[in-house]
């Protein structure tokens, strides 16, 4: 019996899909760039030249959702990490392109630099649960306009897990693809293993940026899946009903899916959302709240409602620093998701709205993840667990530590033991140096960064991605 819970019934799914329907083809969405707008006009749907407003009619969008796959395998570097989508339980990824750091050694809160990747996705590949890389903060300390693929390359580098990062110009398409294609040996190996995708993120409201939508649409050539993330937050981008919020969303992510389908159809899509609140009262971007959670979950229901693997963020927190309120948040944004069915959460590592890695909240937020896995995966209700019998021969004052199920059930993942929340008793709590969560965490953050890097690339294939790093800066302007 799993723990699962509702947040759209039936007819709040149907009605959240005819709004979205209602939008894309009475108000319709903004398509700028040179591609979309032809690729529109190809399958007859007029752009006005002046506002670049396409709008789209209920059958293309239905085109759309019959031709993009429902299921796939999210490959990675190391075959192993390979994650068949949809999934049984949720899995997660490591938030990305923060603009900040905490330095691990001084404590320092300040820009985000390459070194703060690297150090990030080496603990993050000792993660169990995390199943998505991303470059997790800005690589300050390089040059502009080289920044989104030394991120790109540097995250495969430094992770063997599947990795998505974003690109931001068709001009950098070329180097991109020559990297994935040194680092997994051919063309068609990028294209067939899903190990590489992308993270496209609509700007809301309704409307596709055109550098970063055209250098999308290029690398469909190469197959690249697209997770497609609105992020309408309400009473600014978006309306400020939930339910409303929500429909704006799914018209987004909608017109994504049409415009990525027509081009190249049968490309992977993961249908996700990054859709926050504003502070009323000071304008301010909230994330670790429970509409955020309420939001991501009702969107992860619609992508189920179309069939689409699904995601969204999560373990989303504006706390400032790590700590209890951090902790709270964290649960309040991702519980929501998970026990709706989400396929992929992103968020691990990051506070202060998304805008702060913290190293060791990577592995605390692991391990919030297990801990909510266990309770979605709810009681077990199978004959091995009807345990009458063993009532019946301890009989009323006994007790049970002697029976044989007793031994079993301390060795079986039907109760689970936490590897960062201390158990103790006072006195031996105060013995071990009163650890906390977040100790311990460091403790696993400093053995894991002595530690080699697990799964290098080969020595000639980081030469290789050196080489056209360097001749990216040399010829992009």
């Amino acid at each position: 019996m799993r723990l699962t819970a509702q947040i759209l019934t039936e007819d709040e799914q149907h009605r959240i899909h005819n709004m979205s329907l209602r939008i894309l083809e009475e108000v319709g969405i903004r398509f700028h760039g040179d591609k979309a707008p032809k690729i529109l006009g190809n399958n007859g749907i007029k752009i006005n030249p002046e506002d670049k407003i396409a709008k789209i009619p209920p059958e293309l969008v239905q085109q759309a959702l019959e031709t993009a796959p429902k299921s796939f395998v999210l490959g990675a570097r190391n075959p192993v990490y390979n994650l068949a989508l949809p999934t049984l339980f949720t899995r997660y990824g490591i938030d990305g392109t923060a603009s900040f750091a905490l330095d691990f050694y001084t404590g320092e809160r300040r820009y985000g630099t390459s070194k703060d990747i690297e150090n990030a996705l080496r603990i993050f590949q000792h993660m169990d649960m995390g199943a998505i890389a991303w470059a997790p903060t800005c690589a300050e300390d390089i040059p502009a306009n080289i920044r989104a693929l030394y991120e790109f390359l540097s995250m495969a580098r430094f992770c063997s897990k599947h990795g998505e990062h974003e690109l931001h110009r068709v001009e950098q398409v070329p180097y991109l693809v020559e990297g994935l294609i040194a680092i997994m040996g051919s063309e068609e190996a990028v294209r067939s293993s899903n190990a590489y995708s992308l993270i496209y993120c609509p700007v809301a409201p309704l409307t596709h940026d055109g550098q970063m939508l055209d250098a999308y649409l290029e690398l469909g050539e190469v197959g690249l899946p697209v997770m497609s993330m609105p992020m309408p937050v309400n009473g600014t981008t978006g309306p400020a009903s939930l339910f409303s919020n929500i429909a704006l969303a799914n018209a987004e992510m909608l017109s994504s899916i049409v415009i990525f389908q027509l081009a190249h159809p049968g490309r992977p899509i993961i249908f996700s959302s990054s859709t926050a609140i504003v502070d009323f009262r000071s304008g301010a971007y909230l994330a670790g709240v429970p509409e955020m959670g309420l939001q991501t979950a009702a969107i992860a229901v619609m992508g189920k409602y179309y069939g689409f693997p699904t995601s969204g963020a999560g373990f989303t927190a504006d706390a400032k620093q790590a700590g209890s309120e951090a902790i709270i948040e964290k649960f309040l944004t991702t519980i929501p998701p998970v026990l709706a069915g989400a396929d992929l959460l992103i968020g691990f590592g990051v506070l202060e709205s998304d805008q702060l890695l913290v190293l060791e909240q990577i592995v605390v937020d692991n391990e919030i993840a297990h801990l909510i896995q266990r309770m979605a995966e709810g009681v077990d209700c199978s004959d091995e667990k009807d345990l009458f019998e063993d009532v019946a021969h301890v009989g009323p004052g006994g007790h049970f530590l002697g029976t044989k199920s007793t031994r079993k059930a301390a060795r079986s993942t039907e109760f689970y033991t936490s590897q960062l929340i201390d158990h103790h008793a006072y006195e031996a709590w105060v013995k071990l140096g009163k650890p906390s969560m977040y100790s311990k965490a460091r403790e696993m953050v400093a053995d894991i960064l002595s530690q080699p890097l697990v799964d290098p690339l080969p020595e000639e294939v980081g030469e290789k991605l050196d080489q056209i790093l360097r001749k990216a800066e040399r010829e992009l302007h």
